[in-house]
């Protein structure tokens, strides 16, 4: 009886613990952590930009990307230049700011504006370049070649910039450099 009486506590006390610990379906709308973006800089590149913001905000939980609205705090600033697409590492943090320059070049070359706009916007989230690396990686950039159209991270790309963002992880010892793609 005392036997019985015992598993009975510990199977409640079990089933209470992962009840507490599991997150109910509006957590992770409640935990998402908000970054800002500016794209008064991007020139012609505005759509391909939302396109991208629109890309990670469809494809994890645990951050998202807001316009930025005059006089807010802006976490990601897109400038539009003549050279080749680059960014600064993260993760960014809503204290932080970092850097994507949408390079005219990777266009000019025949590359897909909205999977430079993703790839870049990535870096910013603390993803590195996989290089060289196949068309289905979305951070392979210039090696998936100018055909590739893939413009969504693979699932290990999704869940490292949710671990990023789960307010667990370590910090990127790169973060803070600037990674250029070279051609």
């Amino acid at each position: 009886m005392l036997r019985r009486t015992f598993a009975a506590v510990l199977t409640g006390a079990a089933l209470s613990i992962s009840v507490l610990s599991a997150p109910s379906a509006g957590a992770a709308e409640i935990m998402a952590t908000t970054l800002t973006y500016d794209d008064s800089q991007a020139a012609e590149f505005k759509a391909d930009v939302a396109a991208g913001v629109n890309v990670w905000n469809t494809n994890v939980t645990n951050v998202r990307l807001v316009k930025a609205t005059p006089g807010q705090r802006v976490n990601i600033r897109i400038i539009a230049d003549n050279g080749w697409p680059r960014a600064t590492l993260g993760p960014v943090r809503p204290n932080g700011t970092v850097t994507v320059w949408y390079g005219r070049q990777a266009v000019q070359q025949g590359y897909n504006k909205t999977r430079i706009a993703s790839h870049e916007l990535g870096h910013s989230l603390g993803l590195p370049d996989v290089k060289p690396g196949p068309c289905s990686s979305l951070m392979s950039g210039s090696t998936g070649g100018v055909s590739c159209a893939n413009v969504n991270p693979n699932a290990q790309e999704k869940a490292q910039v949710q671990r990023n963002y789960a307010g667990t992880a370590a910090r990127n010892a790169d973060e803070g450099k600037v990674l250029a793609e070279i051609g």
